[in-house]
């Protein structure tokens, strides 16, 4: 669970910042305020759901799953992507397009800039937390590559939610700045309906590799070549004839191998060397949890 402190401190952040957002546009009616402060309530409740997520995918194994629950974080991590469509994108569309039609400001916007400065600042410390945690899981690996590649949804929702916040927050501060010095809050309207476009096109990408997870994913090429070094470096093993494996969670892997051992061997031999080629992957590759090795012919 300290992996992924980082989903704390964007809940605690996120709900301070939905409140304080919601206080400003209550001040100054702000439409793109209103579409910030739902923005924020969306990404709270998304990290509610993250953790129940994790929660659930930390279930031992039963007799009715037994390959355990781990694919429960990529079903809530599914759910979240919807969530930040329907809720996020939907409502702030609505919202600018509402305030395109009636046209209105209320207030004074200073109170609007503070929060937008807070906002903007608090942002940027969730969004550290979110990068180092995401930096320690792709190592080397090119970011958008890691970000298509991820087996942990976890991270990629709250950093990219992070960043989401961000430029929301600048497009906010251009709407109600040039709504109030150029005395047309239509720009506020439309600076609304770009944080719904942005909002929907972080929740495609989210949806699209919250899909594939949960339908199932084969582990990285780099992990899946060290699994099957390992089985065919065996004195006993000729060769891998044929492997299937899929991703359970970012900690689960399920790995099957159709293996050609050598005919002098026999079945106690045989026995031996897949105990002793299972412990030798899970020494390698620790997320391989459940590995399940067949003898074939060639």
């Amino acid at each position: 669970m300290k992996a992924r402190s980082f989903i704390y401190v964007a809940l605690g952040l996120d709900l301070l910042l939905a409140a304080a957002k919601f206080i400003a546009a209550g001040f100054t009616g702000s439409a793109s305020m209103i579409s910030e402060g739902i923005h924020s309530s969306i990404d709270a409740t998304s990290q509610v759901l993250l953790i129940l997520g994790i929660s659930t995918s930390k279930k031992k194994a039963d007799d009715e799953r037994p390959f355990g629950y781990g694919k429960e974080l990529y079903f809530w991590s599914f759910i979240v992507s919807l969530i930040t469509f329907l809720l996020g994108g939907c409502i702030s569309m609505y919202e600018g397009f509402m305030r395109i039609k009636k046209p209105a400001f209320e207030g004074n916007p200073v109170s609007d800039y503070i929060i937008l400065g807070l906002a903007f600042v608090l942002n940027l410390i969730s969004m550290r937390t979110a990068s180092k945690a995401f930096k320690n899981q792709r190592g080397k690996t090119v970011f958008w590559e890691a970000v298509l590649k991820t087996k942990d949804p976890t991270t990629l929702i709250v950093l990219l939610g992070d960043y989401g916040d961000l430029l929301g927050i600048l497009i906010a501060f251009i709407g109600i700045f040039l709504g109030h010095a150029l005395h047309n809050p239509l720009y506020d309207g439309i600076t609304s309906m770009i944080i719904g476009f942005i909002l929907a096109s972080i929740s495609v990408l989210l949806i699209r590799e919250s899909k594939s997870l949960l339908v199932g994913e084969v582990p990285g090429k780099k992990q899946l070549a060290q699994a099957l070094a390992i089985t065919e470096a065996d004195e006993s093993v000729i060769k891998v004839k044929k492997h299937f494996s899929t991703v359970m969670s970012p900690d689960h892997v399920v790995l099957i191998l159709n293996t050609v051992f050598k005919e002098n061997l026999n079945t106690a031999q045989i026995t031996e060397a897949i105990q002793r080629i299972s412990l030798n992957i899970q020494k390698g590759c620790s997320n391989i949890k459940q590995i399940f090795i067949e003898p074939v012919k060639k």
